[in-house]
């Protein structure tokens, strides 16, 4: 549990900043006014969503509160503020599986402190991953039917919004019960491995340095 709680906080606390400050370049306030602009994690934490975090590597923060009456074009401002998160986590795995190889020459086998780091490091990569994984589903109220929202009418839109508050709970269910989130384990194992060349990249520059 301790392992996971803190690559847990980095992936949901950059996930909702990002949202925010996108958000924010785009002509939204919102979260700003709001005290969410901040890499303080109480401010993003939703704690059922911390917690599947933990256990089952995928969940969700407390969402960025968004007008999207603000953006110069509605839809669009709202895909692109809703990708945002998805891609930080990205981001943050490509990083995160760089320092990995790049630490590993370095604290292999070491002691047990330096496992516990790359343990850390790698789990953060994962759980990066997971979370970019689960939050483009587009069911409500994940970031994916946010971005589905900018293909549908505003009628469609309003249609799927109804039923955004079952999705929560229909999630957990199917996350819990293996349904989905076997299936999401498969997603997010396919691209750590796709993405693994970045380990070998930092293990072959720490070689060459050290």
């Amino acid at each position: 549990m301790i392992f996971g709680v803190i690559p847990a906080l980095l992936c949901i606390t950059l996930h909702e900043l990002s949202h925010g400050a996108v958000a924010y370049s785009l002509g939204d306030d919102t979260a700003k006014r709001q005290g969410r602009l901040t890499l303080n994690p109480i401010r993003h934490i939703d704690i059922m969503g911390l917690l599947m975090m933990v256990f089952f590597r995928f969940g969700w923060a407390k969402p960025v509160p968004v007008n999207m009456n603000r953006f110069k074009n509605p839809k669009q401002g709202m895909a692109i503020t809703a990708l945002a998160g998805p891609v930080s986590n990205v981001i943050i795995a490509v990083i995160f599986l760089f320092l990995y190889g790049f630490f590993f020459p370095m604290l292999n086998g070491k002691s047990e402190f330096a496992g516990i780091i790359l343990d850390m490091l790698q789990i953060t990569a994962y759980m990066s991953l997971g979370f970019a994984v689960f939050n483009i589903l587009p069911i409500p109220p994940l970031d994916g039917s946010k971005v589905l929202f900018s293909l549908l009418s505003d009628e469609q839109y309003r249609t799927l919004m109804r039923y955004e508050r079952y999705g929560m709970m229909i999630l957990l269910v199917l996350v819990a019960s293996g349904l989905l989130g076997r299936p999401l384990s498969s997603a997010t194992q396919y691209l750590l491995n796709k993405l693994f060349f970045l380990a070998e990249s930092g293990y072959q520059l720490s070689l060459r340095l050290f």
